[in-house]
């Protein structure tokens, strides 16, 4: 019986030494910064549009984060608000998405850039305000 119990305390010092290891919260992601390329400012586009949606970015290299991830907001008020995610969570190295434009007329569209690790980490924001478009009230031109 003492052996069994000797075993028992042995095994938990040995879990307990693990544990931080086991247990520890992923490093933060790397800073990033990112730079929308397109839609440019004042460009019109119109719903049902394919438009290739198209940012650089900074610090990111060739880094290594498994729970990483990028999404794109749209805003329709100049970027008071979000209310529309425009992709799907994305590996942060990507650097364009094919969008077809949504019938919300719009002339202050906005765009932010959301990169974080998830659920450890929130997303960090990044609107890019410096490059509102216009969404058209008609049909493709």
């Amino acid at each position: 019986m003492k052996t069994l119990a000797g075993f028992t305390v042995a095994l938990f010092l040995l879990a307990l030494a693990f544990a931080p290891w086991m247990f520890a919260m992923p490093a933060p992601p790397p800073n990033a910064s990112f730079t929308l390329i397109s839609p440019t400012a004042g460009q019109v586009l119109f719903p049902g549009q394919k438009v290739r949606v198209e940012w650089e970015t900074s610090s990111l290299g060739s880094m290594n984060c498994t729970d990483c991830e990028m999404e794109l907001w749209l805003s329709l008020d100049g970027g008071r608000t979000y209310v529309v995610q425009i992709t799907p969570s994305m590996d942060p190295r990507t650097t364009f998405f094919y969008w077809i434009v949504p019938n919300m007329p719009t002339n202050s569209a906005v765009i932010d850039i959301r990169y974080g690790a998830e659920p450890f980490y929130p997303d960090g924001f990044h609107p890019q305000t410096a490059s509102p478009f216009v969404i058209t009230g008609g049909g493709q031109q």
